[in-house]
């Protein structure tokens, strides 16, 4: 099969802050894997979660270096690539990119897009949330009207854990409730607090309706999490502290959901492999993302009929996408009829 490799930057509406700094823009890669005049897309996106890093060079330079290993292969060989990636031991992302494409072109090559090939019931779709990153309380305010300017928006995820402290995490959420006091909330502090705080603003959060909240305490500090578990009124969702289906069962009694993003997990079929296992131990299931296209953020749609929430906005925040894909209909992110992901590349 041919690879190729397709280098884009995009831009967002709004920058998002987060308790690790601010984005404006992100350099992402697209992967086409082409054999029997059939081209399937993948996309890799870099991250950072502390000393987790997976930057466009680090991905750029491991996808080059893999692609003449790759070429002898079929995409139906998914058990001789999946052997041969994990002999490579590739960054997540990479997996992501290839494992998407190979899973379009499969899809392609049947006619039939993934959510049916899978059986899956598009009705059983959540409505996502948006995201309204640290800020100001004016300037979470005018997010919120940013997005509503988008589409009818009721389910809001609110990034807080500011460098400011819980003071100024309690102001923007107040700002937020008064901008929108109907709105679904739920928190991701992105493992801004420590456990003294994260228990006295679970319980304050609890009490201003919001339904769960999202890595509270750094990745490395997991063994606190049972004890914060005890005392919160609120269910825990885990982020940076489960990367794949390997990091579940060292969460179970300590969490009560993980939040499963393709670029961590390293694409679709290790994210189905922890929605089993997620599953198999109890656990709530949440698909994120990073600042994924509609590309990537359709292919997670796909999947989407077996999860609980939905937090897969970030294409809705680009100014200039290069893909088009699954469509946000009545609050939730539809994928269509097209056959495997669903995605047409557009520029």
């Amino acid at each position: 099969m041919e690879i190729e490799i397709y280098p884009y930057t995009v831009n967002k509406r709004f920058a998002l802050t987060i308790s690790r700094g601010t984005s404006s823009q992100n350099q992402n890669l697209a992967v086409g894997i082409t054999a029997d005049n059939i081209t399937g897309w993948g996309e890799a996106v870099p991250f950072s979660i502390g000393s987790q890093v997976q930057s466009i060079d680090q991905i750029t330079t491991a996808l080059q270096a893999f692609i003449p290993h790759l070429a002898a292969y079929h995409p139906l060989q998914r058990q001789s690539i999946d052997s041969l990636i994990n002999k490579h031991q590739l960054p997540s992302a990479v997996m992501a990119a290839i494992d998407l494409a190979l899973y379009d072109w499969l899809g392609k090559s049947v006619g039939l897009p993934l959510w049916q090939l899978w059986g899956l019931d598009r009705a059983k779709i959540v409505p996502i949330s948006v995201t309204v990153g640290i800020n100001t309380p004016t300037g979470a305010r005018a997010r919120i009207r940013g997005w509503l300017e988008l589409f009818d928006a009721r389910f809001l995820k609110i990034k807080l854990g500011n460098p400011l402290g819980i003071g100024a995490d309690r102001e923007m959420m107040l700002a937020v409730k008064a901008e929108m006091p109907d709105a679904k909330l739920t928190v991701d502090a992105n493992g801004g607090w420590n456990l003294a705080d994260a228990i006295l603003m679970s319980q304050w959060l609890a009490d201003l309706g919001v339904e769960y909240l999202e890595q509270p305490l750094a990745r490395g500090d997991e063994a606190r999490l049972g004890e914060l578990k005890q005392k919160s009124p609120l269910p825990i969702f885990a982020d940076e502290s489960c990367f794949t289906s390997r990091d579940i069962p060292e969460l179970v009694g300590r969490v009560d959901g993980i939040n499963i993003k393709l670029m961590k997990a390293g694409g679709l079929t290790e994210a189905m492999r922890m929605i089993h296992t997620a599953r198999a131990h109890g656990l709530q299931v949440m698909f994120g993302c990073y600042s994924d296209t509609v590309l990537a953020n359709t292919a997670a749609a796909q999947l989407s009929p077996l999860a609980d929430y939905l937090d897969l906005d970030s294409h809705l925040n680009l100014i200039d996408d290069p893909f088009a894909g699954a469509k946000l209909i009545d609050g939730k992110l539809i994928p269509g009829d097209l056959p495997g992901l669903g995605v047409v590349r557009i520029s």
